[in-house]
């Protein structure tokens, strides 16, 4: 496989669970050499987590991969190992609460002391500045405290949390973008920086509209299904065996839903004239669409509107993208990887795809302190007889 695009780009990754592992997976993909460190005997949490295979985590190896794993205790011994190891680093990234790491005298203040060219990459709930700092973060946290729930789900129903962990992921891309910021700045000026993302401020940028409706109309945004604020008809809808979903954004595309579906008529209805008019009548329309879409199946459904130009789709089960041709093997979204214990196992591929750098999985996900020896000795100088000792003390 070829090199990836940070390719010499070393990373100290103190990150559990989610969202710091999801930005380091992102990274590790792109080439980086990114060394997993987690506590001796215990590790990152989410190697409990299900599902599990032969006694392996999925849920680790997905957002593992790629990565050395090694062993410290970043205490007593262990902060001077890590200070040594910052020395030749170039980006340190952890999702504590904030003031762990000052706790430990591992703080961003302190690692640019041994290395001012260090880039600190923290992910916390709330950030590490303001009055709510300390509270505790973590994804559902984020999508309530983010107004993320308060506007999915059905017109009446409760707040909904979205499917899978939104606030990780954002949180996890945002850490991304803003160390590879960083790190075009630290090539520039030689100088390296903290980079600040919170769970919440990563799901409140993300609801761009929902938030100009507000501080524009004033009117507080609701829950209204899979319909879209700004647009319509951009939503789902019911065929003869399931649903599918259209996306009509502009005038041009609503005419041609209206020709595909026998309703040129509508085309000159001036309650549907514009988007902002289509929107105000969007109960009007949906059973217009639907008197047409529900006499065939969602596939001839689809294939008619894309055939016009119309965007449209299938809503998809899980098993049905793990069996798609184009996502699965077109963009490779699911690869085989071998794990030493684990055996052969499918993960999610890498979504990042260059025309020269490609991405990839190269390694599967480390056992905990596979590579104590290999990074302790290459970083460090460690010798096997060192290395036992500080086993047998509770260092590594």
């Amino acid at each position: 496989m070829q090199k990836g695009a940070l390719e010499g780009l070393r990373i100290l990754d103190l990150s559990r669970v989610l969202a710091g592992p999801f930005c380091s997976m992102m990274l590790a993909d792109m080439g980086a050499e990114v060394i997993k460190i987690e506590q001796p005997g215990i590790g990152d949490d989410s190697r409990q987590f299900a599902p599990m295979k032969s006694g392996e985590s999925s849920y680790y190896m997905n957002l593992n991969r790629n990565k050395k794993g090694i062993t410290l205790n970043l205490k007593g011994k262990g902060r001077d190992i890590f200070l040594e190891m910052v020395k030749q680093a170039d980006i340190v990234l952890e999702n504590y609460r904030p003031g762990t790491m000052e706790k430990l005298g591992l703080g961003y203040e302190a690692l640019k002391t041994v290395n001012p060219r260090i880039i600190y990459g923290a992910i916390s709930g709330f950030g590490h500045t303001g009055r709510n700092k300390m509270r505790p973060g973590y994804d559902i946290i984020a999508q309530a405290t983010g107004g993320l729930m308060s506007t999915t789900g059905w017109p009446g129903g409760e707040p909904t949390r979205s499917g899978t962990a939104m606030g990780d992921v954002l949180a996890g891309l945002s850490l991304a973008i803003g160390l590879l910021a960083a790190v075009n700045h630290q090539t520039r000026t030689g100088q390296g920086q903290k980079v600040d993302i919170a769970l919440v401020d990563s799901v409140v940028a993300s609801m761009e509209i929902i938030n100009q409706i507000y501080l524009v109309e004033g009117r507080l945004p609701e829950r209204i299904g899979n319909r879209y604020e700004s647009c319509y008809p951009y939503d789902s809808f019911a065929a003869k065996d399931g649903w599918l979903v259209i996306g009509a954004a502009n005038d041009k595309l609503w005419h041609l839903v209206c020709k595909v579906i026998g309703r040129e008529d509508l085309i000159q209805n001036p309650r549907y004239k514009t988007n902002p008019d289509r929107v105000k009548n969007h109960a009007e329309i949906k059973p217009l669409v639907e008197a047409w879409t529900k006499q065939y199946p969602a596939e001839d459904v689809i294939n008619a509107m894309l055939a016009a130009g119309v965007p449209a789709a299938p809503i998809n089960t899980i098993d049905q993208i793990v069996n798609d041709p184009h996502i699965a093997q077109d963009r490779q979204m699911f690869v085989d990887v071998m794990h030493p214990l684990a055996g052969k196992t499918t993960l999610t591929g890498s979504h990042l795809k260059f025309s020269l750098t490609q991405t990839g999985i190269r390694t599967a996900a480390p056992l905990l302190g596979e590579h104590n020896t290999d990074i302790y000795q290459a970083l460090l100088g460690y010798t096997p007889e060192v290395l036992s000792e500080l086993k047998d003390s509770g260092v590594i």
